[in-house]
């Protein structure tokens, strides 16, 4: 009856607990938004060539509208919203597109080049791109409009990707989750005053 009462409570806890412990951060502090960005109207975007990620190119700070998101990356943590400009919630990973932009894709955009070409982009009022995206995505609208806007682009030409990640990869999280139960199973098994399962032969 007690290993039933320990397991039951060990399943609870592990539920509730597994996403600060994959975060990286403790249970009981609190993770602070990112601050506000003013915007005087709703920003224009441009489409990132070959990535259907869009991003707002007049500001300093990196906005991308992927997947029906807004994302934005804040001392080393992401955050996504429905909103451009309010309603930011932390995300615990860093976003499966991320790794498909440059890094130095905001100087591309300056010089109108991509990949050593004219880049002819369209700036696209953000209303547009929330109502389309999922329509252009599905439709390859960008390919078939002058290949991203890049001349003389190569369609699936391989691309470099070089970009650090963010804090935590998924293995990292793995570790400190499993790490985490281990933790709390023994304390479990401490309180109840049964030895570790690995202890017992």
């Amino acid at each position: 009856m007690k290993k039933l009462l320990l397991e039951a409570i060990l399943l609870a806890l592990v539920i509730a607990g597994p996403i600060p412990a994959m975060a990286g951060v403790d249970a009981g502090s609190s993770i602070s938004l990112p601050p506000p960005i003013v915007f005087a109207s709703p920003p224009e975007l441009v489409v990132i060539p070959e990535t259907y990620v869009y991003a707002v190119p007049d500001v300093d700070a990196d906005i991308f509208f992927y997947g029906g998101w807004w994302w934005r990356p804040w001392e080393g943590r992401w955050y996504r919203s429905q909103n451009y400009n309010s309603g930011w919630g932390y995300y615990r990973n860093v976003p499966s597109f991320y790794g498909r932009i440059p890094s130095g894709w905001r100087n591309d955009y300056r010089e109108h080049r991509w990949r050593g070409h004219q880049w002819n982009y369209q700036r696209i009022p953000h209303a547009q791109v929330q109502q389309n995206w999922r329509g252009w995505e599905k439709n390859k609208y960008w390919e078939k409009q002058n290949t991203w806007g890049v001349q003389g682009l190569k369609p699936n030409a391989p691309r470099q990707q070089n970009r650090d990640v963010g804090p935590l990869s998924r293995l990292q999280s793995r570790i400190v989750f499993a790490s985490n139960v281990r933790k709390l199973s023994n304390w479990a098994y401490n309180l109840f005053g049964l030895a570790p399962a690995s202890a017992k032969d």
